[in-house]
């Protein structure tokens, strides 16, 4: 199973002498480079105070998207409701942002320290209906390894 795999390698990630950031761009980078239908991998974390939430590190076409107020796109909605959200086809959704045309899917976890949600990993998938279960699942795992990172 590549998701094994792929989460062996994010240990070695964590565990490295490196920066936060640093973690987050190797992490951004190999789920990109490793799962074909990841077509933009990021991370946004949380500034509760203004309730927008700021990108972070990223792999993927450049976005404008830099910033999300609270409740709008998928990013904005899963900082409000604290639950992943899978979308099988973006077009089929009133309250997408899209960062890019090419975009069908997406899928948004949110990462929690302390039952706090201090951001999320968000994933575009050029192809419709990308995600699975599985996905789901992988995803939720990587959020708990990098909220490790802020304790």
């Amino acid at each position: 199973m590549r998701y094994k795999e792929i989460f062996n390698e994010i240990d070695e990630i964590i565990k490295a002498e490196l920066a936060v950031e640093s973690k987050l761009q190797a992490i951004a980078d190999l789920l990109q480079q490793k799962i074909s239908y990841y077509d933009w991998v990021g991370f946004y974390f949380a500034d509760a105070d203004n309730k927008v939430l700021n990108l972070g590190p990223y792999a993927g076409l450049t976005t404008e998207h830099t910033q999300i107020p609270y409740g709008k796109g998928i990013c904005g909605q899963v900082a409000m409701s604290n639950e992943t959200f899978l979308v099988s086809d973006v077009n089929a959704q009133d309250n997408y942002i899209s960062c890019n045309i090419n975009v069908k899917s997406e899928i948004v976890v949110p990462i929690f320290v302390n039952n706090k949600n201090i951001g999320q990993i968000d994933i575009d998938s050029n192809t419709l209906d990308a995600f699975t279960t599985e996905d789901r699942l992988f995803l939720e795992d990587i959020a708990k390894k990098v909220a490790n990172l802020y304790i």
